[in-house]
C-alpha cells in the first residue's frame, strides 16, 4: 500500500512539472513571434560576374536584332512582293499575307510603310545617339510626313523623351503639330483628273505617274478611281493635270472602259497594255489606242452589248 502510493505521487509530481514547463516554452515562441525584431536573418551574399566584353557584344547584337524585328520584318514584306515570290502558290500578295501570316492588307502594308520610314530615321541615328524606333507604333504616324519632315519629328520626339526612345503618343503630338503647320486646304473638286506621285509611298508602288479621278474629296486626302479600283491618297501624293471639263468628261468615259475590262485573271500583255492606257499624260486616245481597246473592249468586255 505504502508502495503504490509513493509511486503514485511520484507520478503525480512528473506531471505538474511538465505542466510547469510546457506554458514557458510557449511563451518563449510568442514573444519570438511578438518581436520579429530580435529574430536573426543570415543572408548569404551572390556574387554577380561581370559581362565579358564579347558578352557585352552579344548582349547588344541581341537587343539590336529584337528592336529591328519590325524593320526587318517589313523589309522582307517588300522583297516578297516586289519580286512575287509568292505567285506560285497565290495570285495576289494581299492574299498571300493572309494566309502566310495572318495578316490583313492594312497590317502587311503598315510593316512596309515603317520599314521606310526607319531607312530614312538611320541615316540620323548618329546624331541623336542611335535612338531608332523599336516598335511599328513609334514609326506609324510619321508616314503621314515627307521623308525630311520624318526626320524632323523623330528628332523633336527623342528631345520631348529626355534622350530616351520616345512612346508612340509623343511622335504622335509631334506629327500633329507638323501638319497643323503645313496644313493647306483641299481645293480639288469631283470629277477632277490627277496625277499620282508615290513619293517613297509603297502602298503606291506601282500607280506613280497613274492619271486618276477624283470621286471624293476629304480634309487630308481624296479617293481617287483609277483602272483597277479605288484609292485614298494624301494631298502630297495628288498633282492635278488642270483639264478642262469637257476633257474630264473624256477621261471619265476612259475610266469606265478600262474598268470593265480590267480584271487581275488577264493575260500580262493584255494587263500591261490596260496599264499603259492608265497612265497617258493627255486626255485622249490616238487612233491605234482607240482601235486596240475596242479590240479588248470585245473580247474581255464584262458589258459586250456596247460594242455591238
Amino acid at each position: 500500500m505504502d508502495k503504490s502510493t509513493r509511486k503514485s505521487k511520484k507520478s503525480t509530481s512528473a506531471a505538474s512539472d511538465d505542466s510547469k514547463t510546457l506554458p514557458n516554452s510557449a511563451n518563449e515562441d510568442i514573444s519570438q513571434q511578438v518581436y520579429p525584431g530580435s529574430a536573426t536573418i543570415t543572408v548569404t551574399a551572390v556574387e554577380v560576374t561581370e559581362l565579358t566584353q564579347e558578352e557585352q557584344s552579344d548582349r547588344l547584337f541581341l537587343e539590336r536584332k529584337v528592336e529591328r524585328a519590325f524593320f526587318e520584318a517589313g523589309k522582307a514584306l517588300m522583297e516578297l512582293r516586289d519580286r512575287k515570290l509568292y505567285r506560285s502558290t497565290h495570285k495576289t500578295f494581299e492574299e498571300y499575307c493572309r494566309e502566310r501570316f495572318g495578316h490583313s492588307r492594312r497590317q502587311s502594308y503598315l510593316l512596309m510603310d515603317a520599314a521606310v520610314v526607319f531607312d530614312n530615321l538611320v541615316e540620323i541615328c548618329d546624331q541623336i545617339d542611335h535612338k531608332l524606333p523599336i516598335a511599328e507604333g513609334q514609326v506609324r504616324p510619321m508616314t503621314k510626313l515627307e521623308p525630311q519632315e520624318q526626320q524632323e519629328a523623330w528628332l523633336k520626339a527623342v528631345e520631348l523623351a529626355d534622350g530616351k526612345v520616345p512612346t508612340g503618343k509623343i511622335v504622335k503630338d509631334v506629327v500633329q503639330r507638323i501638319m497643323e503647320r503645313t496644313q493647306v486646304p483641299n481645293t480639288y473638286q469631283i470629277g477632277e483628273v490627277c496625277q499620282i506621285l508615290t513619293k517613297d509611298n509603297p502602298e503606291l508602288r506601282g500607280k506613280g505617274g497613274c492619271w486618276a479621278i477624283v470621286s471624293a474629296v476629304n480634309e487630308f486626302s481624296c479617293t481617287v478611281r483609277v483602272w483597277d479600283g479605288e484609292y485614298t491618297i494624301g494631298l502630297q501624293h495628288l498633282k492635278s493635270f488642270n483639264y478642262l471639263p469637257p476633257e474630264c468628261e473624256q477621261m471619265q468615259s476612259l475610266s469606265d472602259r478600262i474598268s470593265r475590262v480590267y480584271s487581275d485573271s488577264l493575260e500580262e500583255t493584255v494587263k500591261s497594255l490596260l496599264q499603259l492606257l492608265g497612265k497617258l499624260n493627255r486626255p485622249y486616245l490616238t487612233a491605234v489606242e482607240e482601235k486596240l481597246l475596242s479590240v479588248l473592249e470585245f473580247e474581255y468586255g464584262k458589258d459586250n452589248s456596247l460594242n455591238d
